[in-house]
C-alpha cells in the first residue's frame, strides 16, 4: 500500500493549481490550516533555490474530531498534508497524504473507518483535477 495518491497537471501555473486543489479541498469539507512555502524556507533559511514546493496541512473538521475522539493521540497525525510542487518536466504535481496507510499502525478500528473516508474524500480530490 502506497503512502500517498498523486497525479500531474500539465498547461497550468503552479499557483493556478494552489488555488484549484484549495477550492477543491473546500468541496469536499477541508480546510487549509496551515501552508508553508517549502521554496521560500528554504531560501530563507539555507540560502538555496528549490523549485515551487507548497505543503498545505488540509483538515475536515467533522471527521477530525471524529479521530480526536476515537483516539485522543491522533493529533500528532493532522492535519492531512496535500503538497503542490513543480517537476523538472515544467507539469504541476499533486500528492496528498493516504491517511488510512499512515494510521495502520493505530490499532483502532473505530479510527480505521475514519481514516478510510478521510481517505475516499482526498483522493477524490486528486482524481478530480
Amino acid at each position: 500500500m502506497s503512502y500517498y495518491f498523486a497525479k500531474s497537471i500539465s498547461g497550468k501555473s503552479f499557483d493556478e493549481v494552489v488555488s484549484h486543489v484549495t477550492d477543491a479541498l473546500k468541496e469536499q469539507g477541508f480546510g487549509i490550516l496551515t501552508e508553508i512555502d517549502v521554496r521560500a524556507t528554504m531560501k530563507k533559511k539555507l540560502d538555496v533555490d528549490f523549485r515551487n514546493y507548497r505543503i498545505l496541512g488540509a483538515c475536515n473538521p467533522p471527521l477530525a474530531h471524529k479521530a480526536l475522539e476515537a483516539e485522543d493521540k491522533i493529533g500528532t497525525m493532522l492535519p492531512c498534508n496535500v503538497i503542490v510542487q513543480e517537476t523538472a518536466g515544467g507539469d504541476v504535481e499533486v500528492a496528498a497524504v493516504d491517511p488510512a496507510a499512515s494510521m495502520q499502525a493505530v490499532d483502532n478500528p473505530a479510527l480505521a473507518r475514519i481514516a478510510e473516508t478521510v481517505r475516499d474524500k482526498l483522493k477524490g480530490v486528486i482524481d478530480g483535477l
